[in-house]
């Protein structure tokens, strides 16, 4: 531990955020990172405690206190191989993840908790601007070819694994880029595509293969699930050229609310609605986008999700813009002695939020309203939980009026369809189902077929899809080989 005290001296310091009449002009990045004195100070205040529980509440379990020492040392250099060792995608992490790490952290009995978000933030930034971040080519290659299909988090870092380990991969995306829901569902101003392209030109050069705009199996003709491929390839094909097929597609059936005038129009998904401006900012063209200018728009559902669609309608210029979650309001501080060391339920106000944005929660939809077709509102109920259940409580009924409503209540599972052209099992709630067992962990029903990420586990953090996608890749080179090197 660099500075023994430290915790005792130094206070907290989050990173800041640009103005929001500034930022709401454009779809960049807005966060301001701490510096490296600012993140010296930060690593100071790591306890560098006996059991370190932040270990453990991170799921790719980064070696926390060892990359805060380095930092606090200035031996940035060894603290980025530290946090490599762990996680292929820091910058993603470091951007979009909730940090559980935090709400595990020892500090975080009684005080503030180690920032450690930034810590991470701010040294893969100096990794890459310092040229620290190279291709790790094999060095010998094994004959072995692996089809991966998906490349969000968890594809990206199965194939980056399975490559240096020496196997031929090939990763399949249906839509035009890679990225997954990095690509076409985090907005841009939560975390710019420049980030993703920069380890796709990484894995290129330790020799993965990528192939965009390909469809592995079929869609439903009446799917909502976003789909810009130009090529199919059957199952069948994919088992018959490769010696492994790892499935890492997301959980991308979007959960439905099925109430009286679901079919008017002006009611979409949310990724119906965020892959486009994505898409636009790009530098592509969209042909009828759905947009929010002028108009009032109810974002349904109180995730991240929604506080994507809140952040990008703001963008767009909408009139108002409204976000329900059907839950009661949790508290703003957590009980800490009573939830540490695991994540807490408290009141979470996103950057979105605070650039404008009415919060309803306990409240229900019960019907959409329209004019010719088109909705001009809906139709809500606040409720309550009894037994377990909510219930609607009698005269709490309200009209809210709206010109654009987007669902945003998470999602259900993958695409069926391509599960069951491999022939996967699912598990009860419709994932591909398969074990995590250090050995034949993510082996599906199917040989040499292997499930991992949001296909398997449902919908889920970018952490928990980089921590399944390597451990995949260790199941596969094992199966291939007889035995794995890489880490688990």
């Amino acid at each position: 531990m660099g500075k023994v005290t430290g915790f005792m001296e130094y206070e907290r310091l989050e990173e800041g955020y640009k103005p929001v009449p500034e930022r709401l002009k454009h779809y960049k990045e807005f966060v301001v990172a701490l510096d490296d004195q600012q993140s010296k100070v930060q690593a100071a205040r790591c306890m560098d405690c006996g059991t370190p529980f932040c270990n453990s509440g991170c799921p790719v379990n980064n070696i926390i206190p060892d990359f805060n020492d380095l930092v606090y040392q200035g031996d940035w250099k060894n603290a980025i191989t530290v946090l490599h060792s762990t996680n292929n995608f820091p910058e993603f992490t470091g951007r979009i993840c909730p940090a559980p790490c935090e709400a595990a952290c020892t500090l975080n009995v009684n005080d503030d908790p180690v920032g450690i978000k930034s810590i991470e933030h701010a040294i893969i930034d100096r990794a890459w601007a310092e040229g620290w971040v190279l291709p790790q080519p094999p060095r010998h290659k094994t004959g072995k070819n692996v089809a991966v299909v998906g490349s969000g988090p968890a594809g990206m870092a199965a194939a980056q694994q399975l490559a240096r380990a020496g196997h031929s991969v090939t990763l399949f995306e249906k839509n035009d880029r890679v990225g997954g829901l990095l690509r076409y569902g985090i907005p841009d101003f939560k975390m710019e595509k420049t980030h993703i392209d920069r380890r796709v030109a990484q894995m290129e050069a330790e020799g993965v293969v990528f192939r965009t705009g390909v469809m592995v199996g079929t869609l439903p003709k009446d799917s909502k699930v976003t789909n810009w491929a130009k090529e199919t390839i059957t199952p069948e094909q994919l088992q018959k050229d490769f010696d492994a097929v790892l499935l890492t597609g997301g959980s991308e059936q979007s959960r439905d609310l099925p109430v009286p005038g679901r079919d008017l129009d002006g009611i979409h998904f949310a990724m119906e609605f965020l892959p486009q401006q994505n898409k636009v900012n790009a530098g592509d063209k969209v042909k009828s986008q759905l947009r929010a200018d002028g108009k009032h728009v109810i974002v349904i559902g109180g995730g991240d999700t929604g506080s994507d669609c809140v952040g990008t309608s703001n963008r767009h210029g909408a009139v108002s813009v409204t976000q329900f979650e059907v839950m009661p309001q949790p508290p703003e501080e957590e009980n800490k002695p009573l939830v540490w060391p695991y994540w807490p339920l408290k009141l979470r106000t996103s950057s979105s939020h605070e650039e404008g944005c009415t919060r309803e929660f306990a409240i229900s939809t019960k019907a959409f309203v329209g004019e010719k077709g088109k909705v001009t509102g809906l139709t809500t109920v606040h409720v309550e939980m009894k037994d377990g259940k909510l219930v609607e409580i009698p005269g709490t009924e309200k009209e809210y009026k709206a010109d654009l409503v987007l669902l945003a209540m998470g999602f259900v599972n993958p695409v069926a369809s391509i599960l069951e052209g491999f022939g996967v099992d699912k598990d009860g709630r419709g994932n591909a189902k398969a074990s995590t067992e250090f050995s034949g962990g993510y082996a599906t029903n199917v040989p040499k077929v292997f499930a991992a990420g949001d296909m398997r586990r449902g919908q889920s953090l970018v952490v928990w899809a980089i921590r399944e996608g390597r451990q995949a890749a260790r199941s596969v080179d094992e199966f291939l080989m007889g035995f794995s090197d890489l880490p688990r």
